[in-house]
């Protein structure tokens, strides 16, 4: 039987150009994360991107004038991150390797570090602590680390927009309902080996490491669940929309509105 993370690198492997073209279907999850982001990451910072896929915020940064290092599991993922790096005209350096075995590539201390897809995928408590981590020991004290996750929510938010038979046909549909019902996180099969959690549980998890929390915020913020219409509105009623959402971003009460959460917080020591 596959091991999960050899699933998980298949998966992207076969899908890459998909993955590239995810956060341009989802407009609203780029511009909401990275206006958030934006506020502690500044021209000629470092960054090591982890997880980090075909390089849209790895792009992003670089064009802002960053120094950034891109690190995946799939090899499919960094060619594409590679070639729209080219296109783009910035430099970032690349490395295929699994988060898990990131020592072996012998990094250096960067001043943000992201670990923005490996999260979605590290089934055991275990191996999502060794992440995050060998994240932080690359990552200066004083330094702003960034940790997406995806929310417990996230599926049924699927289903309500893309497939409302789902919660009939869908085989694992039980399964993963059951979860939610019980407010437990999920783990096991989606789109691919995949850890769903709750916002208490993101908290919870974050205390155990040496960061000062900055926010928790939903990354595409109030609209996921209305997307495909808020999408199909004028470009005023998008730029407002927007506007909106992130004002609520970090509001507790709307977070499972999100599909996708991020933890920022600051490094308080050296590990």
């Amino acid at each position: 039987m596959k091991k999960s993370i050899d699933i998980v690198k298949s998966y992207y492997d076969e899908n890459a150009e998909k993955e590239w073209g995810r956060l341009a279907n989802h407009a609203f999850e780029f511009a909401i994360t990275t206006a958030i982001m934006d506020r502690f990451i500044k021209p000629g910072d470092t960054i090591l991107d982890l997880g980090g896929g075909p390089g849209r915020y790895a792009i992003y940064y670089a064009q802002k004038g960053c120094k950034v290092t891109l690190v995946d599991l799939s090899e499919s993922n960094i060619k594409i991150a590679q070639r729209e790096a080219k296109h783009s005209k910035v430099l970032i350096d690349t490395h295929v390797c699994n988060v898990l075995d990131l020592h072996t590539l012998h990094l250096g201390q960067y001043d943000h570090v992201f670990l923005m897809g490996p999260l979605y995928h590290l089934l055991s408590s275990k191996d999502r602590k060794e992440a995050i981590l060998a994240s932080l020991s690359h990552l200066k004290t004083g330094g702003h680390f960034y940790a997406s996750f995806i929310m417990l929510f996230a599926g049924m938010i699927y289903y309500m927009k893309h497939d409302p038979e789902g919660v009939l046909t869908d085989p694992l549909h039980e399964i993963y309902i059951d979860d939610v019902i019980r407010n437990k996180p999920y783990r096991g099969d989606a789109f691919t080996q995949a850890y769903f959690i709750t916002p208490q549980k993101i908290r919870t998890l974050m205390k155990r490491f040496p960061l000062v929390k900055i926010m928790l915020f939903g990354q595409e913020g109030i609209l996921a669940p209305a997307e495909l219409k808020l999408l199909e509105s004028s470009e005023e009623a998008k730029k407002e929309w927007l506007r909106i959402a992130i004002e609520l971003a970090d509001h507790p009460e709307f977070l499972s509105y999100s599909e996708h959460a991020m933890y920022i917080g600051r490094k308080k020591t050296s590990l």
